[in-house]
């Protein structure tokens, strides 16, 4: 009997020295804490390279003294059938059985999902994991069996709820670990990430955030977590094709069905984002093409500049100065937060003669005049020679295509960017030119979705594509026929000169 507690307690011991030893790494723990090759788990021989390289990054940030305390942000956006439920359950399993008192909320698409798939998989790991004895995995939770600590040490199931968010935005675990899983994260609401963002303030403690989907929505949170905040992520794209257990043969039965490129094949196979939504006026497609186009040689000094300036109007709105040169527009926005209009305006005004000090003779200026940005255009109109005040809810110059001014200037972009139009390599631009829905009124005329509807959606304020939307504000002859002897920015032109504004 004494040789069999010795045994035990030899046993517990050996346990707890692995606890410690895997504790900032996952993958060592994936690797060791289950039985591979044997049992259910006798066809495999451990983790695919995609699991290894993503438990990878955990244990680097974990093991690096400047980030173990920053909080580990982890997205993937991957095809079908991959094993992506297997790696939640194995980062659930290592968190909750290497540090002590660790907390976390898993949620996932719908509450049955996350009771039937999940918390399923979470089940069948931990049958077979070498700490199964500490926890119990109960219908919604799975928790320490240790005496005192049923509370304190857990992971939670808890299906989210938009008019309920308590879970989420409660999560706090001061000196101690911190897990955040959503399953299937692409329809989640982004009330829920917001909350979650929360838990992310704790010091000194380490907060791991991951999320998983596929990835069908060209919007929303978990897409922003590959494009517009894709820097506070670290971010996966996982093919099928790429992955051991994935049925081959029929994953390329979709491709040679519906065809490399097509919108089922992204999501269902390659792991990336559709290139569109039913009501998307900018593609994605078409703005990384723009991106992609090589500028070529232009002769500057015969071409003039537009400058688009969307003026902020409140919150997190900010100023933005785009420039049109040609075909090319990849000069760098200019944002600007909290200006006056004058000072705004004066930015317009230095940045006009940075442009003449390349060798462009002459500036256009076009400024969103509805609100505030009559302020910056009264200071500016004496100044400069030409300047011209645009209002997005004016009459279009064709009342039968476009329903007002802003649809006609989005429209023109639009086609600029299909057709031979250069970007700026921004991914702050390329969003915001996808976020706006097209529309028609009821005369069947274009018209886009106000920054009102956007916002309810989620979106933020398309800020710097509404700049260089008003580079095509107003027809202009960019191109000059004549000797560049153009009057300075700052000089207001005397003598008479022929509309620039002119009908095409």
């Amino acid at each position: 009997m004494d040789n069999e507690k010795s045994a035990n307690q030899n046993y517990e011991l050996n346990l707890q020295k692995l606890a410690v030893r895997f504790s900032n790494d996952p993958l060592a723990f994936v690797r060791h804490a289950f039985p591979w090759g044997e049992g259910i788990l006798e066809k495999y021989d451990g983790p695919d390279t995609w699991q290894e390289k993503i438990l990878g990054d955990i244990r680097d940030r974990l093991q690096n003294g400047e980030t173990r305390y920053q909080a580990i942000q982890i997205a993937v956006a991957s095809g079908h059938g991959i094993g992506k439920t297997a790696l939640v359950a194995w980062v659930i399993l290592w968190a909750i059985c290497t540090y002590p008192d660790t907390k976390g909320v898993i949620t996932a698409e719908t509450g049955r999902q996350l009771l039937t798939k999940t918390w399923s998989e979470l089940h069948k790991w931990h049958s077979v994991c070498i700490f199964k004895d500490w926890f119990e995995v109960a219908a919604e939770s799975i928790y320490s069996l240790q005496k005192g600590h049923k509370y304190t040490w857990r992971i939670d199931a808890i299906p989210w709820n938009e008019s309920n968010t308590d879970a989420f935005q409660g999560l706090h675990n001061q000196g101690k670990r911190i897990l955040v899983l959503f399953d299937e994260a692409s329809v989640i609401a982004e009330k829920i990430y917001e909350v979650t963002k929360g838990a992310l303030t704790d010091k000194d403690t380490q907060i791991i955030w991951c999320i998983f989907g596929n990835p069908t929505r060209p919007e929303g949170a978990f897409f922003d977590a590959f494009h517009k905040q894709r820097h506070r992520w670290l971010h996966y794209n996982i093919d099928s094709r790429t992955v051991k257990i994935t049925n081959k043969e029929l994953l390329q039965q979709y491709v040679d069905d519906y065809g490399e490129d097509s919108d089922f094949v992204k999501v269902r196979v390659r792991g990336v984002f559709p290139s569109t939504s039913a009501k998307q006026f900018i593609t994605r497609e078409d703005v990384d093409a723009a991106v992609n186009r090589p500028v070529g040689v232009m002769n500057y000094a015969a071409t003039v500049a537009v400058l688009g300036v969307d003026v902020a109007r409140e919150g997190d709105d900010r100023s933005v100065i785009a420039t049109k040169i040609g075909r090319d527009c990849t000069m760098p926005l200019k944002i600007f937060r909290g200006l006056t209009g004058p000072q705004l305006g004066e930015q317009v005004i230095l940045y006009g003669r940075e442009l003449q000090k390349l060798g462009i003779p002459r500036i256009y200026i076009n400024i969103d005049y509805t609100g505030v940005g009559a302020s910056p255009y009264d200071y500016m109109v004496d100044k400069v020679p030409h300047i011209h005040k645009v209002i997005a809810a004016n009459r279009s110059s064709n009342t039968e295509r476009w329903a007002n001014k802003r649809a006609e200037m989005w429209d023109r972009m639009r086609d600029f960017i299909r057709d031979n139009g250069c970007l700026p390599n921004s991914p702050e631009l390329a969003d915001d030119l996808c976020i706006p829905e097209k529309l028609l009124d009821r005369k069947g005329r274009l018209l886009l979705e106000s920054k009102e509807s956007m916002k309810k959606r989620g979106m933020n304020s398309p800020d710097t594509a509404d700049a260089l939307a008003l580079c095509f504000a107003v027809p202009i002859q960019e191109y000059l026929d004549g000797p560049a002897n153009m009057p300075r920015l700052t000089e207001r032109r005397k003598r008479h000169i022929r509309n620039p504004y002119k009908s095409l």
